[in-house]
């Protein structure tokens, strides 16, 4: 793609780590694709580091909030830090192979 854009600082910021579970996995057959992103980043940043990283078009973000789950640690409670992740869907013969690095 000629009209592609060059990933920045803030790119490489944007997208932490693909999340690799059974179910997204699964959704990586529609075209899906799953990341951990920062807390403060918006849909659109997120779309456009993934454009810019992977060169793909990018059809939707959805984002969710998981909230950090309290745990014991050698009996002293302690709170995970809470996560946020992005369900990327690419558009129709676009992929995205996230067992391979940037």
């Amino acid at each position: 793609m000629s009209d592609s854009i060059q990933p920045t600082e803030k790119h490489y910021n944007t997208i932490i780590a693909p999340i690799v579970t059974e179910k997204s996995t699964l959704a990586s057959e529609n075209n899906q694709v799953t990341f951990k992103v920062p807390l403060d980043a918006s849909k659109p940043e997120i779309a456009a580091a993934v454009e810019a990283l992977f060169k793909v078009k990018v059809k939707a973000v959805n984002t969710l909030r998981m909230k950090g789950k309290k745990k014991l640690f050698r009996g002293r409670p302690y709170t995970r830090s809470t996560v946020k992740k992005a369900i990327v869907t690419l558009e129709d013969g676009h992929s995205i192979d996230v067992t391979t690095g940037l």
